[in-house]
């Protein structure tokens, strides 16, 4: 598929596929992309998130006061930072503030960030969408930036009786709800992920800007062919890990989110690909060999960004990198990768990214959204629920208590 903004191209052998389920599932996906098009239409349903006319529970006249800040931390787990970190990885070079996160337990991080910051100069966004999310709430306490009338944080949680909402309402801080019918791998086009870009210096309405490319006629078609394709893919267990070849590393932390999004959302009743991070060229010297001639258990994403830093040209008497810079390097071991992996007939999608911008990580996020829900639903899978995960929570509080 090409567009404007970043182009796939998908290699799946016909040996990987069983065209009897393609040819059973094909026939539900009209059904599951016209309730993709009511559900975004609803504005009381997650994918209303798409929609031009979707209504923020802020309003931008409110959060100016906190444009002053040139430092920002943000404190959340999962779905509630991961498309934050995408964004300010991808966009790094429009951004001029200190962007500081928190995604994990770091006793070290977080006591190296609380001795060499004035918090008071320091603007916090803690996010939660259950407001009880034990890591996030850790890393807020340890801080001890709650205070009475606080000028410099904003709790983003659900409306419904929680911890954080308690303290929002305990201390009168600035206040925004977290929809609950959105779930937080999928709130990065939301309130999760526009407020805080918004305030980092991204132009935000530029990040919305494309979302709707994927609903048009010859962009959908794509989506249906490689939805199909990866369900079937999914459904043959033939292919159990997913590796991200990343060529980009201002792609590293989108891919992240993607980790977080396929997994929680595929991952159930048996089924699911395990998505592995691997960064090009690197990778080259240690993971490669596995790759090619290993078990043939593996789909890889390959990213490359065609947007390139001038280098200078090499001098040297090796002739096969003398008058080449470090950008035709790259892509010729990335063009080798491809070669490599069509000759062997590994299974692949390759993903060229035209430049960094807002109007392109804002479509990036789309698609996968959408392709990975489509595949639930054609899987007859729950793309929106988390068991595991909710197991693990309630297994911990249990232990703490």
């Amino acid at each position: 598929m090409i567009k404007k903004n970043f182009k796939i191209e998908n290699k799946i052998s016909n040996k990987f596929l069983d065209f009897k389920f393609i040819k059973k599932i094909s026939k539900n996906y009209k059904n599951i992309f016209n309730e993709i098009l009511l559900e975004k239409n609803n504005s009381n349903r997650m994918l209303n998130i798409f929609d031009e006319k979707y209504k923020f529970n802020f309003n931008l006249n409110d959060i100016q006061k906190f444009k002053k800040f040139k430092t920002i931390a943000i404190i959340g787990m999962g779905g509630s930072i991961l498309g934050n970190e995408a964004i300010n990885n991808f966009l790094a070079k429009k951004i001029k503030k200190k962007i500081y996160f928190f995604n994990n337990l770091d006793p070290k991080k977080i006591f190296n960030f609380k001795k060499n910051n004035k918090l008071k100069n320091v603007l916090f966004i803690i996010i939660s969408k259950s407001g009880n999310t034990i890591e996030t709430l850790s890393n807020m306490l340890y801080l001890k930036v709650i205070k009475k009338n606080s000028n410099n944080i904003i709790l983003i949680t659900e409306s419904q009786n929680n911890f954080l909402l308690s303290v929002a309402r305990k201390y009168n801080l600035f206040y925004v709800e977290h929809k609950k019918f959105i779930g937080g791998r999928f709130s990065v086009l939301s309130e999760v992920g526009i407020l805080p870009a918004y305030l980092m210096g991204i132009n935000i309405k530029k990040l919305r800007l494309n979302i709707n490319n994927v609903f048009k006629k010859k962009e959908s078609l794509f989506l249906k062919k490689s939805s199909i394709n990866l369900a079937a893919l999914l459904n043959s267990k033939k292919v159990t890990n997913l590796i991200f070849l990343n060529y980009a590393p201002e792609l590293e932390k989108f891919l992240f989110w993607c980790q977080q999004l396929i997994a929680e959302s595929l991952g159930k009743k048996g089924y699911g690909f395990l998505p592995v991070i691997s960064n090009a060229p690197k990778d080259h010297h240690s993971l490669l060999q596995l790759y090619l001639d290993g078990p043939k258990d593996k789909l890889f994403y390959v990213f490359s960004l065609d947007e390139k830093y001038k280098t200078s040209n090499l001098r040297s008497s090796l002739k096969f990198i003398n008058k080449k810079n470090l950008n035709d390097i790259k892509f010729a071991q990335k063009n080798a990768l491809i070669q490599s992996l069509k000759k062997n007939k590994i299974p692949f999608r390759e993903f060229k990214i035209k430049k960094t911008s807002e109007e392109v990580i804002g479509e990036l996020f789309t698609y996968f959204i959408l392709e990975t829900i489509i595949v639930g639903k054609l899987m007859k899978i729950n793309p929106f629920n988390q068991p595991g995960v909710e197991q693990v929570k309630n297994f911990t509080k249990k232990l703490l208590s």
